[in-house]
């Protein structure tokens, strides 16, 4: 799946490369291109990576949870190994392997998937003993599991960093520099970046960045909110994806919570306290309302213009994925071979 860095630096290679974007997506492909031996430079308007949308994100990780469009279902198979990689790989990441219970008020169908079961009311009750009212079947994925997607960004970061990627952080006006037909670098109030491909990792800002290459993408947005609560310790000991709400232990102590609409945290809280016996002492610790960027057709993944200077890296979901992303998009970048995952991913514009 992942051959050695040696193997890989006996490719193509190139120039430098700069990545645009510190979340977990353009902090993933800057690791994976650092740890092959590329030149590369991380740089972000922000003063701290997964400061945007990734630090609002539940972060569940799976090879099934949610719904996968387009190229997304050729990449879902990777997941959890890439994850298990990159445990193996930085002793800062950590999964939380708990485990999953779902279920929507609707049947659960014969056609679960391998590794995937269904559990009846007693089963639930073993493995939630806090739920007051538990379902009569749930599906309980054992191998799914929960991150903290901060943390992990900030991992990579450190860890590209060390590998002798350059990271510039809080850089106002990062734009495409255009010469020609072709892209040169990119410019900001920290000065020129030259590089000989830039990758475009900045989720929702990437469309209003290609309009001076006369590119459209169709990127668009939903909202996600997410709540924090302190809680009992142990009080969800799975990840429990119900119709009202999802929730999940971040750390000891620590809930995070998402509902269907976005809400304030007393929304969040009220459901916790209806569904849960033990959360009535539980209280919001924040709450915040994130725009996650959504391809219209799923993962964007791929050079935009001919030639190859520009290369963008937009998806959903950005922290299931970006692992199994990074590591795709670096062989692709210093060995110059198409990877055969990433063929439905691929931006029209580049046709």
């Amino acid at each position: 799946m992942w051959a050695a860095c040696s193997d890989l630096r006996a490719g193509r290679g190139g120039g430098p490369v700069v990545v645009v974007g510190a979340g977990i997506v353009g902090a993933s492909v800057t690791y994976h291109l650092a740890r092959c031996g590329a030149p590369v430079t991380l740089i972000d308007r922000r003063a701290a990576p997964a400061t945007g949308v990734t630090g609002g994100s539940f972060a569940w990780l799976g090879g099934w949870g949610g719904d996968w469009p387009g190229g997304a279902e050729d990449l879902r198979g990777s997941v959890l190994a890439d994850y298990r990689r990159l445990e193996a790989e930085l002793p800062d990441v950590a999964v939380r392997w708990s485990g999953s219970l779902t279920w929507d008020g609707t049947p659960v169908g014969p056609d679960l998937g391998e590794g995937r079961f269904r559990v009846g009311a007693d089963e639930i009750r073993r493995m939630e003993p806090g739920l007051r009212v538990p379902p009569d079947r749930a599906v309980h994925t054992p191998s799914d599991g929960g991150v903290d997607p901060v943390a992990v960004t900030g991992a990579l970061v450190r860890a590209a960093r060390a590998l002798g990627a350059q990271v510039v952080l809080g850089a106002a006006g990062v734009a495409l520099k255009i010469t020609g037909s072709g892209v040169t670098g990119v410019t900001s109030s920290a000065g020129f970046h030259p590089a000989s491909t830039v990758v475009l990792a900045a989720g929702t800002a990437v469309p209003e960045m290609v309009v001076p290459l006369g590119v459209e993408l169709p990127i668009g947005s939903s909202p996600a909110s997410l709540v924090r609560l302190a809680a009992p310790p142990r009080l969800v000991r799975t990840i429990v994806a119900g119709p009202d709400f999802e929730v999940r232990e971040g750390r000891e102590g620590q809930l995070l919570m998402t509902v269907p609409r976005p809400s304030d945290g007393g929304t969040a809280l009220s459901r916790l306290q209806a569904a849960f016996r033990g959360a009535d002492g539980c209280r919001v610790l924040d709450s915040r309302v994130s725009a996650r960027p959504l391809p219209a057709d799923g993962p964007l993944l791929g050079p935009l213009i001919p030639g190859g200077s520009v290369y963008v890296a937009v998806l959903h979901s950005a922290v299931t994925l970006a692992p199994t992303v990074g590591r795709l998009v670096a062989r692709e970048l210093v060995t110059g071979e198409a990877a055969a995952e990433l063929r439905r991913c691929r931006p029209r514009s580049a046709a």
